[in-house]
This record gives C-alpha cells, sequence and structure tokens, in this order.
C-alpha cells in the first residue's frame, strides 16, 4: 500500500451454522439471495452472491448456536423496508426496531429507516432504505 492507495473492498462474510440445510433455506428464501458456484464441494459450504463483488459463505459444522450481539451484524439494503417487512411477516420472521419492542422501523439520525432480525443461528441482521 506504500506509494499508492489500494482498493479495498468487502469480498466475503461468513457465518458459521449448525444446520447447513435450514440456514441456506433462510438466505434463498427470506433473504433472497442467490447459491453461486463454491470450490470445495464437500457439502459443507454453500456461497451466496449478495452484491456485485460480495458473497456470504455459510459454512456448517456449529456444535451449538451461541448468542449474538446485535452490536455485530449484518446490514443490507432494500427499496423498501416496510414492503421487506411484509415480506418478513409471510416467512413468520421475528423483527423489529433496536430494542425488538416494536415492529414499527427505527429512524436513523440520517433518515434511514431500519430493522433488525436474526437467521437461523442467531446472527443479526439490519435491513434499511439507505439510498448511497
Amino acid at each position: 500500500m506504500t506509494g499508492s492507495k489500494a482498493q479495498i473492498h468487502l469480498n466475503h462474510l461468513t457465518v458459521y451454522v449448525v444446520d447447513m440445510q435450514k440456514s441456506v433455506h433462510f438466505y434463498e428464501k427470506v433473504m433472497g439471495f442467490t447459491q453461486i458456484p463454491e470450490p470445495f464441494h464437500d457439502g459443507r459450504h454453500t456461497w451466496f452472491k449478495i452484491g456485485e463483488h460480495n458473497e456470504l459463505h455459510v459454512v456448517s459444522g456449529a456444535k451449538e448456536i451461541v448468542p449474538h450481539d446485535i452490536n455485530i451484524h449484518m446490514a443490507f439494503s432494500v427499496p423498501s423496508v416496510e414492503e421487506f417487512a411484509k415480506h418478513l411477516d409471510a416467512m413468520n420472521i421475528h423483527f423489529g426496531d433496536w430494542s425488538q419492542k416494536t415492529k414499527t422501523p427505527q429512524l436513523r439520525p440520517d433518515d434511514v429507516k431500519q430493522i433488525y432480525f436474526q437467521d437461523p443461528d442467531g446472527y443479526w441482521i439490519e435491513v434499511n432504505d439507505d439510498k448511497f
């Protein structure tokens, strides 16, 4: 990086899961991600495209679900938080504001609406309407 500005970008995120089938279903049906080829071909890895050059790697082998703090979360943007919330309701996914006391989307100081929910292994996900 000396002498020139290196372009650093997010390549992938990884979640370590107990039940691969349940997690794959969640990320396909709830989040709407598309599976992409993965190089291991060992039945323990499933990869999803989550952006133009970004992936989510789901890796099985976790022995138990452990608690995750909401402060550590993945965030994704959608055109309408309200429409996505309807989808979550239809999929019977519990969601809410940061406190999880109301389903009303939270409004950040920069006027971005957001909701939070968890995947089958308790990883927190934020969905917002940031227009970047």
